[in-house]
């Protein structure tokens, strides 16, 4: 069988309002699935918004200062807004392996090793979701986000990075349900970055994400 075709890439410049962007996401799900459609890596940031994962937990809310959006995602509160860099990645798993642990996993790799060539050291941790790193206090805190679905074996949804987001926005909500670490940015740790470099570093690295899913190319630990 052919390998799938690289997926086609969107990158937008200017914030892209949430209910826009899951109308757009749930749409193009099912085109792929419908075989309509191609796969999509959608790059972009949002104005700021709260979402609610299939997780969430309404005294994780502590303040809905930004509009609240039911998201469909796996996983619990985040928040999205400015600064912050969005990959939705939507892919066939039926033609990348139908393993959804591996692309999780995959996924993780993929922006670890991002930040690794932009010069920052970071990490999953077990029993943690998401991307950590040391912050500038030395302690572990959170640098990106991952949550997933996955509807007729085609993804949505996908990771988030905090390149420099406003972080008191983060403290409306228990982000992702986990109260004693912090969350810190690239720019809170001393690398100034625009979208246009992250998104250069990410895409770098994208051929490498697209094997990792396939077979035994996928090693999890």
């Amino acid at each position: 069988m052919p390998s799938p075709k690289t997926p086609e890439l969107r990158q937008a410049s200017a914030p892209v309002p949430y209910a826009q962007a899951l109308t757009e996401m749930e749409a193009r799900n099912r085109a792929i699935a419908d075989g309509t459609a191609e796969e999509l890596v959608w790059l972009l940031e949002h104005p700021p918004v709260y979402t609610a994962g299939t997780s969430a937990a309404a005294d994780e809310l502590l303040d809905p200062r930004f509009e609240v959006f039911e998201a469909g995602r796996g996983g619990r509160y985040t928040y999205h807004g400015p600064g912050q860099r969005i990959g939705y990645i939507l892919l066939n798993l039926g033609e990348r392996g139908r393993d959804v642990r591996c692309f999780v996993h995959s996924l993780e790799g993929w922006v670890i090793a991002t930040l690794a060539d932009l010069g920052l050291e970071s990490w999953r941790a077990e029993g943690r979701v998401g991307i950590w790193t040391k912050d500038i206090d030395g302690r572990e805190a959170k640098i990106g986000a991952i949550g997933v679905r996955v509807r007729r074996w085609v993804t949505m949804h996908g990771f988030s990075v905090n390149l420099a987001p406003d972080l008191s926005h983060f403290t409306g909500i228990v982000p992702c349900g986990i109260e004693e670490f912090g969350i810190t940015s690239l720019e809170r740790l001393g690398i100034g970055l625009a979208p246009e470099a992250f998104d250069k570093a990410l895409l770098a690295r994208l051929d490498d994400f697209l094997a990792s899913l396939e077979g035994k190319a996928c090693s999890l630990p």
